[in-house]
């Protein structure tokens, strides 16, 4: 397949520039673990030229290594995030909530949640990398200084702010809604299915839920947030607008969390 893509983009290119080359094509093989390679043996050719391996590879600003566990991606935005912060905290002369959570929402959120339905952290220290960031912020926030920590959803909630594994989990019940209304132009309603048996007790919506073999597959967006839809409300799914769902969602929210 790969030869008969060389051929078809040479053919195509008429030796131009922008043919398909070995040069800018790499390999990534995926692995359970760490000594386990999916094919080391095999050596993939574009043409006839070998291909090299990459133990990581980034794919629209997300970086995906064999394991698929994001803890790379995590820590790459952890230390985006941290600092755009920094940025903020030195240049900022007032530091008091009408002016550090705006910055915060409008400069260190957008990297918090660019395709994190994708990337969506699976252990707890990459958790918590990432809750460290949203910490730093109400650190800084005047009045909240020397406080402990075991009262940061308090500062949150005084702040208008969820915790980022709250925010996630809403992000991917909002695309879930998006998907089966055909709000995203028919795109990805084939991802799910719909329980279609008239015994099923819920919302009306239910999703199947699969079974699988390796943790990993459980933890892909498809998966992670059938459960939590199954639980929702049947007034929150049925909602008839996007608009409604997420008012309808965060009153459901603290409920099902």
């Amino acid at each position: 397949m790969l030869s008969d893509l060389s051929r078809w983009s040479s053919r195509v290119s008429g030796g131009r520039q922008w043919s398909c080359t070995h040069v800018r094509c790499v390999t990534l093989f995926l692995r359970a673990c760490a000594c386990c390679w999916g094919n080391p043996g095999y050596t993939y050719k574009l043409g006839y030229k070998r291909l090299e391996s990459s133990p990581v590879e980034r794919d629209l600003g997300v970086l995906v290594d064999g394991k698929l566990n994001m803890s790379q991606q995590c820590i790459l935005t952890a230390k985006r995030a941290n600092r755009v912060l920094g940025c903020i905290k030195h240049s900022t002369a007032s530091w008091v909530r009408e002016v550090i959570v705006p910055l915060y929402t409008a400069l260190v959120w957008p990297h918090l949640k660019y395709c994190v339905q994708f990337w969506a952290p699976q252990y707890k220290e990459d958790i918590k990398l990432l809750e460290c960031v949203q910490r730093r912020v109400t650190k800084m926030v005047k009045g909240l200084k020397g406080k402990t920590e075991e009262w940061q959803e308090e500062w949150l909630r005084s702040l208008g702010l969820f915790s980022l594994e709250k925010r996630r989990l809403r992000g991917d019940l909002i695309a879930v809604y998006n998907f089966l209304k055909g709000g995203s132009g028919g795109e990805g309603a084939d991802l799910f299915f719909l329980v279609t048996s008239n015994r099923t007790q819920g919302n009306g919506m239910k999703l199947h839920q699969r079974k699988f073999r390796l943790n990993i597959r459980k933890r892909f967006f498809t998966e992670r947030v059938v459960g939590h839809w199954n639980r929702l409300p049947r007034e929150v799914v049925m909602a008839p607008s996007l608009s409604e769902f997420k008012e309808c969602l965060d009153d459901a929210f603290s409920h099902m969390v």
